[in-house]
């Protein structure tokens, strides 16, 4: 193992780097929210399509993977996701913000596809656990950049300025990661093999973590909670969403990648029935565990089944993404009306929902 990490230092520091970064930029949706809408005075279902833009991006980029694949380089996509931030912290206009997170939604799409599937190939046997650490970094950034907000006055614009500056940084040091992804991103060995189950499991799962991450802290303060408050159950969520992933590290090779991923759909469930009818801030922070475990468990359910050709890992983070586009553009205009906790009803039913498909489908997934 110590042989492995030496020989992809490189390509480990900057996929850890540049996951935390987008970490950050995207926990960093949920608590501006409610500040860009009175910034520039619109309706919270408006100022909703702020997050349906970061994920029409992350489609973009996706897309654009599918055909330049191994040509896209770590310093590509972390300077695209860095333009991104750097225009929402302008704080100039809602045009210019929506084009931001258009931009860092692209970056941040392209960088899944750059990163995840090498980092399973580099490190072999161990690439399912270096997956999740990989993942579980990305709540690093997750769980500091709220805390930072709110120590800044809950001000987005300077938040996504420090960002950008990180970017910069990452963006010059990724020279060397860069030569690694190459030449890892062209070992495939196997021809693509469309599963269209597990694409499916895999677009409803991301479709609700991208409708908590975004529209959780707004359904906390319809429940009641103040925003700051919210802010910091973010972060909490974000805490447990890298204890998760820190925990598939250990049990990853004890139980099939399915299997966990339909242990997380149950507790999700439980999680979202607390919230709705008991403590939303206890729930919110239930579902942070169980949402961190969907997608490396579904994303390593999926290679396993369709193979590690270069269109592979685009096809899954893209269904991903299909729900993540819609989920939250869907979602964001009945907030107010759902009641104070009807959003985490609608949580609740989508997670039970899936968690059937998936004991129906147990057998065979882990075939």
């Amino acid at each position: 193992m110590r042989d492995l990490i030496k020989s992809n230092l490189a390509l480990l520091v900057i996929s850890i780097a540049s996951f935390i970064l987008m970490g950050a930029g995207t926990a960093l949706y949920g608590p501006a929210l409610p500040v860009f809408a009175r910034s520039f005075d619109l309706h919270i279902g408006t100022a909703g399509l702020l997050i349906s833009a970061h994920w029409i991006g992350c489609s973009i980029g996706v897309a654009a993977m599918f055909f330049i694949g191994p040509r896209a380089t770590p310093r590509l996509v972390v300077a695209l996701m860095t333009l991104g931030v750097g225009l929402m912290a302008l704080g100039v206009g809602w045009a210019l913000t929506v084009l931001g997170a258009l931009m860092f939604g692209a970056g941040y799409g392209c960088a899944t596809v750059v990163f995840n599937p090498r980092m399973l190939r580099a490190f072999g046997a161990r690439g399912p656990a270096m997956l999740s650490l990989l993942n579980a970094t990305f709540g690093i950034g997750a769980i500091g950049a709220p805390l930072v907000f709110v120590a800044l006055g809950n001000d987005p614009v300077l938040s996504f300025a420090i960002c950008a500056v990180i970017g910069v940084v990452i963006t010059l040091c990724a020279g060397p990661a860069g030569r690694d992804a190459t030449v890892i991103a062209t070992a495939s060995t196997t021809p693509f093999r469309m599963n269209l189950p597990i694409l499916i499991f895999g677009a409803v799962a991301i479709s609700v973590e991208a409708c908590l991450t975004g529209l959780g802290p707004t359904a906390l303060i319809n429940a009641g909670l103040s925003e700051t408050l919210a802010a910091q159950l973010l972060s909490a969520f974000f805490l447990a969403f890298l204890a998760a992933r820190l925990c598939l590290m250990f049990v990853a090779g004890l139980l099939p990648a399915f299997t966990l991923f339909t242990l997380a759909l149950i507790g999700a469930c439980a999680s979202a029935l607390i919230a709705a009818l008991w403590l939303p801030g206890a729930g919110f922070v239930g579902l942070g565990f169980f949402a961190g475990m969907f997608f490396p468990t579904e994303y390593v359910t999926a290679t396993r089944k369709m193979g590690d050709n270069p269109r592979v890992a685009p096809s899954i983070i893209g269904a991903g993404l299909v729900g993540g586009v819609f989920a939250p553009l869907i979602m964001s205009p009945f907030l107010e009306t759902m009641g104070q906790r009807g959003f985490f009803w609608v949580v609740a039913c989508a997670t039970g929902l899936l968690a059937l498909g998936a004991l129906a489908n147990l057998q065979s997934m882990n075939r």
